[in-house]
């Protein structure tokens, strides 16, 4: 087993705990989302728009809510997760509410290797591509299950937020921008239910805006554009401030919270 293998073994127990506690969090609506609530969020559904009748790969689905509202609106839906407590949820979900999306437990980087099908849409989004070392094998992957002429579609957060150290409940600035070093972290809470006495122990990496790019442009996609957004949709980071628009912000702007980078193979 290398380091990594252990990294990722150590993310995956502390994701199996997550589903447990997300689930029945305020921020993931259950509830509301089993009575038609849509887990999409503004960035998303502007970008790509009418879904209807085309096939899409969710990557890193955690337990299904995006991929399930995707295949509410008629998509033909798979969705990708290396935690199999996710998984397990997500399926249970799928025939619960009578939907026909597909789920597959597998670390990410190894999606070829589970699924063999190419799809008109990729999509990944907010949190994601921090728990992987190496985004070259992410991008290549994209570019094989992605039909030609397909769209890649990513929401994330911005590499600036990950510059910062918030365990202390407030931010302080101590990692490097294009960080190649892991960096670990263990706390009690998690981002959805901050109170919870779980134990999250996690392993993640900082990527640069340059290094997405390049990963995907070296698969061959072309970029069709990189926007960088001050407002984001998740009440996620330490004293962000909630606008008219129910999106969040900080309290000077000084940097933006989102990035979206829409792609597509030639």
């Amino acid at each position: 087993m290398d380091t990594n293998d252990i990294y990722f073994n150590t993310n995956k127990a502390t994701w199996n705990d997550k589903v447990k506690v997300h689930a029945a969090s305020e921020m993931y609506h259950l509830d509301d989302f089993k009575k038609g609530r849509s887990s999409l969020m503004s960035y998303e559904l502007e970008a790509l728009g009418n879904v209807k009748g085309r096939s899409l790969l969710h990557l890193q689905c955690h337990f299904g809510q995006d991929t399930l509202s995707w295949s509410r609106l008629g998509a033909k839906c798979t969705g990708v997760d290396l935690s199999d407590g996710g998984i397990k949820l997500a399926q249970r979900l799928n025939t619960e509410l009578n939907l026909d999306a597909e789920f597959v437990c597998c670390n990410v980087l190894d999606t070829s290797d589970f699924i063999k099908d190419t799809f008109d849409i990729v999509f990944t989004s907010y949190g994601v591509i921090g728990w992987l070392p190496d985004l070259k094998p992410w991008g290549q992957m994209i570019a094989e299950r992605l039909k030609e002429g397909g769209t890649f579609f990513m929401a994330e957060f911005h590499p600036i937020v990950w510059m910062f150290d918030y365990l202390e409940g407030k931010s302080v600035m101590r990692y490097g921008y294009m960080q190649a070093d892991v960096i670990y972290e263990e706390y009690e809470g998690t981002y959805a239910n901050q109170e919870s006495k779980m134990v999250s122990k996690e392993y993640g990496w900082n990527h640069g805006l340059g290094e997405v790019v390049s990963a995907l442009t070296e698969a061959g996609l072309h970029i069709e554009y990189l926007k960088e957004y001050d407002e984001s949709p998740y009440d996620v980071l330490p004293d962000l401030q909630k606008t008219e628009s129910g999106m969040y912000v900080t309290k000077d702007k000084l940097y933006p919270l989102i990035f979206t980078l829409k792609a597509t193979k030639l």
